[in-house]
This record gives structure tokens, sequence and C-alpha cells, in this order.
């Protein structure tokens, strides 16, 4: 069996002839056991497997028996009895060191998972990162730095470290963009410092990137991460006292070291598009305020400019009309024409109540809402219940969406859902203004109707509810081809049995509390 160096002399702490030197030193059997549970960590931080340990020692007793026998022939059975009892006592302690080892690493793994899952941005996760290794690797000091993709500089992203100083930044990219530099950073590396330097002549085999380290600690690793052939990043750790890394903490590390670069792409992804949907939402909302504002013009335009036309052309005809015998046929074609025009002032004047209602901006939503539905009533044969709870003092941006909401709604049941009830109720409580419109109409399948192309209702709805951070929910239940359900069978909360429910909730702030409203 060929073995190193290092466990060689793990192998030689645990066998009987080192019990046997424990002993006649003086030492307790305690402390034996506590030498063996010490080093079988090591010879699993060595990557040593169980059965080689087991063969070892073996061939370690292979060796021994023949001396036992020899020097011992009549107290041989006892020195058997004993070995046999001590053998069993050393693999029990070993099982429970290869044991803490293992759970070590699988702590570690779980709590970099739960870091990445926790952290809410890349510093925080980078931060928790390092702070995780540093436990497992017991270190006294860390830093974590991480070259920047867009810029090309590096950045300090996270310490480990009591004194609370953070490496001069301008130092390290001057320091970092040197090739040499950056080729020893490529492998991951363990050196110690002495009194003189790391290697006895004032150097060390590695690069530090704080200076004051070989000053404040005795051996420092370095772990690379690398994107490619590239160094986009460096773990660095201290410890005060000389401690070299074995093969399982560094395979560990290095798996450590991919999965942070790997975090971290994710979690600048992740901003990225947090970004993006913020800078979306923020035009979003632009564009709905460039809508309304170019309604009140379109709409005082119209009123000022068209309405007032009107009027001024029905006055005439009317003194027209006034002036011309009463049985002339052109007195008779005159007021087909004043009729017309009565009927073009109502559709404006129908038009500017649609696209900026001044009830809105005069008495408020409540107010607003119930000449919505008295205009809907006029046009479509569906029996309305309209309820409306504590709607006062409401932030205008906020009665200007539910209005468009309803309004939207309200097309949408007169184009498709001939519908024959329709309800409708809004309520604030604890902060959220509820609103929900429920018809008896035909109903359609949710999720074609949400892909549909060229369909911009129900999206356009769900959008303006998602700009002030609500809640939309919409269910539907296509009306059966036969066999009419009772006029008075309800679902509940104000549903029917079939037809369309949108329930929508919004944010606001508390306003004062008015009695119920029915109309």
């Amino acid at each position: 069996m060929q073995l190193g160096s290092r466990e060689r002399a793990a192998l030689a702490a645990i066998t009987p002839g080192a019990v046997a030197r424990s002993l006649a030193n003086g030492q307790v059997a305690g402390s034996f056991f506590e030498q063996v549970e010490y080093n079988g960590r090591r010879l699993a931080k060595l990557n040593l497997p169980p059965s080689q340990i087991i063969t070892a020692l073996e061939e370690y007793d292979n060796l021994l028996t023949p001396l036992l026998r020899k020097m011992f022939p009549r107290e041989y059975v006892n020195f058997q009895w004993v070995r046999e009892q001590l053998h069993f006592c050393v693999i029990l302690t070993l099982n429970n060191a290869y044991y803490q080892v293992r759970e070590t690493e699988t702590q570690a793994f779980y709590e970099l998972f739960r870091v990445e899952l926790e952290s809410r941005n890349l510093d925080e996760l980078l931060g928790r990162f390092l702070a995780t290794l540093a436990h497992f690797c017991r270190a006294d000091a860390g830093h974590l730095f991480l070259l920047e993709p867009q810029s090309g500089d590096w950045q300090h992203k996270g310490s480990v470290d009591g004194s609370g100083r953070r490496p001069t930044v301008p130092a390290l990219n001057g320091l970092l963009k040197d090739a040499k530099v950056l080729r020893k950073l490529h492998t991951p590396r363990c050196w110690s410092w002495t009194r003189t330097g790391g290697n006895g002549n004032g150097r060390a085999t590695g690069v530090v990137l704080d200076s004051t380290w070989p000053r404040r600690f005795a051996s420092c690793w370095s772990i690379p991460l690398v994107e490619g052939s590239r160094v986009a990043g460096v773990i660095q750790f201290g410890f005060r006292k000389s401690y070299e890394w074995l093969p399982r903490e560094q395979e560990l590390l290095a798996a450590a070291a991919e999965r942070c670069l790997m975090a971290a792409e994710k979690a600048r992804l992740v901003e990225d598009l947090a970004k993006r949907e913020e800078q979306v939402r923020t035009l979003a909302e632009h564009m709905l305020h460039v809508e309304e504002v170019e309604r009140r013009r379109i709409s005082r335009e119209l009123h000022d400019e068209a309405g007032q036309s009107l009027l001024c052309v029905r006055l005439q005809l009317e003194m027209i009309e006034q002036s011309m015998p009463e049985d002339s046929a052109s007195r008779s074609r005159l007021g087909e024409v004043r009729e017309m025009t009565e009927r073009t002032i109502l559709e404006i004047r129908r038009l500017i109540a649609a696209l900026s209602p001044a009830v809105l901006e005069q008495l408020g939503l409540g107010a607003s809402l119930r000449q919505l539905v008295t205009r809907f009533r006029r046009v479509h044969p569906a029996k309305v219940k309209l309820q409306l709870t504590r709607l006062h003092n409401l932030p205008k941006k906020l009665e200007i969406i539910v209005y468009r909401l309803v309004q939207e709604c309200c097309n949408n049941i007169a184009k498709h859902s001939m519908a024959s009830r329709v309800n409708i109720s809004a309520t604030t409580a604890d902060g959220v203004l509820r609103l929900q419109v429920a018809d008896d109409g035909v109903g359609f399948h949710v999720e074609e109707a949400l892909e549909k192309r060229n369909s911009f209702g129900l999206a356009g709805i769900r959008e303006r509810v998602a700009l002030m951070g609500g809640r939309f929910s919409l269910e539907s239940r296509p009306a059966p081809h036969s066999g009419r359900i009772p006029q008075g069978e309800r679902g509940r909360q104000g549903r029917f049995p079939h037809g369309t429910c949108i329930t929508i909730e919004l944010p606001v702030a508390q306003g004062s509390s008015k009695a119920v409203v029915r109309h």
C-alpha cells in the first residue's frame, strides 16, 4: 500500500504502538482516543477510504503478532484480548471522526444553498457565502474580490475580519491587472509565513491581497473563482496558526467557489431583470399618465370646440326653423337636421364623460361609479347591482385606476357576455381596496382568452393592476347549453353559478370609514 507522509503519520498515531507510548508517558486512555479522533478527521480530509485504514491496521497487527508471541509468550493471550478491544474502540472512534467530517461538509453545502435562496441581492449573497466558508475553514479573516464584467474593475465584495479593515480597491486594481499576479491567483494555493518570509527568503509562494496579513497571520489560503480560462474572482482566508489545507477541504472550497460564481452570475441576472422590470413599470406608469392627460385634453377640446360649435349650430337651426312657415317642407327637413345635431351633441357629451368624467374630479370615485353604472343601464338590458363601501379619501391616482378598471369591465360585459345580471362591489379594509365584478353571462375558457392575440381588454386590466402592485384573479364558467339555471340560484360571495368573476385587490392608504352605500 503506497501512502504519503501525512497519511503514514496519521495512521501511526492510531496503532497499538501509539497507545503503548501514550500510556508509558503517563497519559490516560482518553487522551489516546482524542488523538485517534483528531487523526481520524485528518485521514477523512486526506480522502483516505476507511477500507484502506482497516487494511493498514491489519497489516500492522500482522507484523506485531509474531513479536508479541516471541517477547511475551505467557501474556500473549491477554495482549490479544486487549488488542481486539482496542481495535474495536479505534474503529468506532474513526467512524465517528469520518461522520463529523462528512456532517460538517454537508452542513456547509446546506448553508451555501440556504444563502443562495435567501439572499436579496448580490452583495448580501457574496458576504454570506464568505462567512459560511470562513466558518467551515475556521479562518480568522477572509476577503472576497470579484471582477466586474462590464467595467473590468476588481471590487471588494465581502470581508470576515474582526479589525473591520477593508483592502484599498485602487491598489488592488493595479495589482490584479498584472498578468504574473493573475497566473499565480489562477491556481489554488496554501502558504505560511515565517518571521523572515514565506519560504525563509522573505517571499511567500502566493499573492496575498491584504497587505496587513503577513504581519497579522501565520498562513493564508487562496481560492480562485475561475470562469472559463480567466480569473473572475478570488477568495482568501487568513489563519493565526500555520494551517495547511487538506485535499478534502480543497475540493470543497473549489466546489463552493464554482457554486459562488454561478450564484453571483444568477444574482446579477436577477438584479438586471429587476432593473429592467422597474424601467418597464416606470414607462408603463408614464404611458398611463400620458393617456389620462391626453384623454383630458381631447375631452376639453371636444367640449370647448366641437361641443360649443354644435350648440351654436343647433341654436341657429332653431332660429331658422322658427322663422319658416309651419307647413313648409324645408322646415321639416331643417327639423330633421336639428334633431341629428342634438343627437350628435349627446354623443359628444357621452364621449366627454367616458374620456374624462368631471364627476370623478369633483365628487370622487363613488359618484363617478354610480354615474358609470347609470350610463351602462341605458345601453344594456342587464340588471346591475352596485355596492360601495368606504371609498372616501382615496388617492386620486387610485380613483382613476379603479374607475378605468370598472369601465373596461363594463365594456367587456356589454360586448361579449350577454349577461342578464351584473354585480359590482368595491370596498376598502385594512389598507386594501377590493373590487369585484361578476356577471351571469356565457363565460369563456380563461387560458384561451388570456393567450388570445390582439385582445387587450383583460390584458389591459391585468397590467393596470400589476402596475399598482395589486392582485388580479379571473374565474369564468361557461353557461350550460341546456337546462337554464333558476334565476334565484346564486354563487358564493356575489358570484353566479356560471359567467365571469373578476376580483382585484389594490393597496391603498387608510381612508375614513363610511357606511355601506347601495345603488
